[in-house]
């Protein structure tokens, strides 16, 4: 017998939020996301370089899984965090990141050069 959305184990919700993260434009979607602000397809598509339908996939991903919510207002979609704390789980699995790759010293740099997360 098939749940619905209140019904499903919460570990299956978790699972979900985790796939809703799991490809590395998605993350970067919600790191653009995480400034706080609406942003508009286009600006989206301005700053992950994505094809517009590669885009409108993974922002429907985003969306099923709940990690954001979209607005149309006239012939634009803006996009937003579905909740505030998606801004912070980035900022924790930045911490996490920046701590596994500190040992090894070639990816250090790939570290300092990632876009600034606000916290």
């Amino acid at each position: 017998m098939p749940f619905n959305q209140g019904q499903r184990p919460l570990y299956e919700v978790k699972a979900g939020l985790f796939k809703g993260l799991s490809h590395p434009f998605r993350v970067r979607v919600l790191e653009v996301l995480s400034d706080g602000r609406e942003h508009t397809v286009a600006e989206l598509l301005e700053d992950t370089g994505l094809e517009a339908s590669h885009l409108s996939q993974h922002l429907a991903v985003l969306r099923r899984h709940r990690l954001v919510v979209s607005e149309r207002r006239g012939s634009y979609v803006h996009y937003r965090l579905a909740w505030p704390e998606v801004a912070d789980f980035l900022v924790a699995a930045r911490r996490l990141l920046v701590q596994m790759v500190t040992s090894d010293g070639e990816r250090l740099t790939e570290v300092t050069n990632l876009p600034e997360l606000s916290e």
